[in-house]
């Protein structure tokens, strides 16, 4: 294969940084080891007010089915459980996905499409307590409206539907803070969402232990929030130890 970039990504590559392109470079000399890694809302799905109507653009998904068997693999890293991002997604009927990995909560979850096999790590029963407590606090800050999301190793409570949903992001987020420190839990800030989970992995440990298990030569990310920054610095991390990625 050439060596120079396709005339169609030379405007592409133009754009980007050193390492960018040197991991451009590397995914198109090597496409069979390279590992694509993204998000599922706000990247392949759109965000909307109620998080069970936000299904997996079809464009996107059909753009992921016919990469799929060019690359090493594309895994869906997601703080959803891996079924409801599976169902949404509707990855499980698509040909050309046969290989797909979805790891949901974070990575406590996993859904291999080969074999339709499912797997998960217990739920802490700090987090039934958290549901427990979460409608009082609400209701003491005036703020019973906000959407509370069982996700099973976490709590999402979501303002997007409130009148003014960054004045009650805002104003949650250090009762949350602290209401996830009384159980020992963690605090994951979204695009008006704010999650209480487990504390342990995130997704740039799902990221590195994803490229150590497959032995992928490239990887790629693609995320749109918060929670993504940690996927971003593993493949930063990656790449400065030998991983060419982006």
């Amino acid at each position: 294969m050439s060596d120079e970039l396709p005339s169609s990504l030379v405007g592409t590559g133009d754009t980007l940084t050193d390492a960018g392109r040197d991991a451009l470079q590397a995914i198109i000399s090597d496409p069979a080891r390279t590992l694509i890694t993204l998000d599922f809302d706000g990247t392949i799905a759109p965000i909307v007010a109620d998080p069970e109507h936000a299904h997996a653009d079809p464009d996107a998904v059909d753009a992921l089915a016919r990469l799929g068997d060019l690359v090493l693999g594309i895994v869906v890293i997601t703080g959803r459980p891996a079924r409801t991002a599976v169902r949404l997604g509707g990855f499980d009927r698509h040909a050309g996905l046969d290989r797909m990995v979805v790891l949901g909560q974070y990575g406590a979850e996993r859904w291999d499409a080969h074999g339709d096999r499912f797997g998960a790590e217990p739920e802490p029963e700090a987090i039934s307590e958290v549901e427990a407590e979460l409608p009082g606090l609400l209701a003491g800050l005036g703020l019973s409206g906000a959407r509370i999301e069982h996700k099973g190793r976490a709590i999402g409570v979501h303002t997007r539907e409130l009148p003014d949903p960054g004045e009650a992001f805002d104003a949650l987020r250090p009762a949350l803070d602290d209401l996830a420190r009384r159980h020992q839990l963690k605090l994951e800030p979204g695009k008006f969402v704010l999650e209480i989970r487990a504390d342990g992995s995130d997704k740039g440990d799902a990221v590195r232990h994803i490229v150590a298990e497959t032995g992928a030569r490239q990887v790629i990310f693609i995320g749109d929030d918060l929670g993504d920054l940690p996927a971003f610095d593993a493949v930063r991390d990656l790449r400065e130890h030998g991983t060419p990625g982006s």
